[in-house]
């Protein structure tokens, strides 16, 4: 039985050379109308040219829609408060923006009657993943179509030569020299794969990096930053009140100049491969480090451990595209929770690619000098009570000794 015809689809539109080749495809594939959707996350580039490149396309409803508030507060800010890793090492820059663009796509579906969504990753990605079970999570009912695996058009030749025959401008690259890499970019992060990285013994050259120096050509001299938390949230830098948007930016910025947040991974895809990517993620990097830092202070031990537990179940959540499943709601629940009291401030130190954190104060702090002190405490923490503290502890292991069972 053939699937019903779509009579209207929603495309992630970035204006680049895959994206317009998608839309004109659609229009021809599916003889449907198609609705163009681009958002700013924070990408570094102008997003408003893709307005007269959908028009070009002959696409008559434009959504053009700047996004890095909303991308920042509602969707870094909580992956941050669980301090997250993939895989020990990867701060999920690409992952973490792929469940706002699903949402948008979704309520613009909604809002135009489209009856399906298009994106433009690949079929040896994480992203189809990613795009679609968001879709899915939001509406059920909704149609995905994904060109990269039904069409042939599968090299950036035969994408050139369907410009030509369509009559699709190609000078995508803004008059700027072509990157060999694919990237993909936003205000957290900014990630580079493909060419010459397909060898994962190699080293990048120097000019591939666009947000960071080099540590080794870092300045001389340490920077100093202080951040205030909320809440789990960063609501100032040096004291002065900042949008989280604004905030993430500023320390993008403060790292950038200081070589920090350069990371070279092999990373395992849902799918089932191994990918070699390398990342720029300074300010994400300064969030880890300093969001850490406030929480040594104002968390409970155990509350602490098990956030640490939970945190790799969390990162894969993310990874693989799960943001708006049940399991991760009911994860991030436990994880606002525990911000309650993770309010303060922190000091760090900027040097050479390394954040170090020199400072930490809290009015709700756990630590307590009168109690943690080697000097004379007075009376507030009696030592002859750890003897029997030990002995409890020690005693089903004394008693498996006690039976013969010698570890020795």
């Amino acid at each position: 039985m053939s699937s019903p015809a779509v009579k209207k689809v929603v495309l992630a539109y970035s204006g680049g050379l895959d994206t317009s080749v998608i839309a004109k495809w659609l229009q021809e594939t599916y003889h449907c109308e198609v609705v163009t959707f681009t958002a700013d996350i924070g990408q570094g580039e102008e997003v408003e040219p893709a307005r007269a490149k959908a028009e070009a396309l002959g696409i008559g409803e434009i959504y053009i829609e700047d996004l890095r508030e909303e991308f920042v507060r509602d969707f870094v800010f909580p992956m941050f408060r669980a301090n997250t890793l993939y895989e020990g090492e990867y701060l999920l820059g690409t992952s973490i923006a792929r469940p706002l663009i699903a949402k948008r796509l979704i309520e613009i579906a909604n809002e135009t009657g489209a009856d399906a969504i298009s994106h433009g990753a690949t079929g040896k990605g994480n992203d189809q993943v990613r795009f679609e079970l968001g879709a899915y999570a939001l509406k059920p009912g909704i149609r995905v179509i994904a060109p990269w695996r039904e069409w042939q058009l599968n090299s950036r030749e035969k994408l050139m030569g369907y410009c030509e025959q369509h009559g699709i401008a190609v000078d995508f690259a803004g008059g700027k020299k072509k990157s060999p890499y694919s990237m993909d970019a936003n205000l957290l992060h900014i990630s580079y794969e493909g060419g010459r990285l397909e060898d994962p013994w190699w080293e990048p050259e120097e000019d591939m990096f666009r947000w960071s120096v080099a540590p080794e050509q870092a300045p001389d001299k340490a920077s100093y930053i202080e951040l205030t938390y909320e809440k789990g949230d960063i609501v100032a830098i040096d004291g002065n009140a900042m949008t989280p948007a604004a905030a993430l930016a500023e320390l993008n910025r403060r790292g950038g100049e200081n070589g920090i947040g350069r990371l070279d991974i092999v990373e395992n895809r849902y799918v089932g491969m191994k990918s070699r990517g390398v990342y720029e993620t300074p300010g994400g990097t300064i969030m880890l480090k300093a969001h850490r830092a406030i929480e040594s202070i104002t968390l409970d031990r155990e509350a602490a451990h098990l956030k640490d537990e939970l945190m790799p179940r969390y990162a894969g959540l993310i990874y693989n595209g799960y943001w708006w499943s049940p399991e991760r709601k009911m994860l991030q629940a436990a994880i606002d929770e525990s911000q309650q009291v993770v309010s303060g401030e922190v000091r760090l130190k900027l040097y050479k690619g390394a954040v170090s954190v020199v400072g930490r104060r809290s009015a709700g702090s756990l630590f307590d000098e009168n109690i943690a002190t080697f000097e004379d405490d007075a009376g507030a923490y009696n030592q002859q009570d750890a003897e029997g503290f030990i002995k409890l502890n020690a005693l089903r292991m004394r008693i498996a000794a006690g039976k013969g069972r010698n570890l020795l």
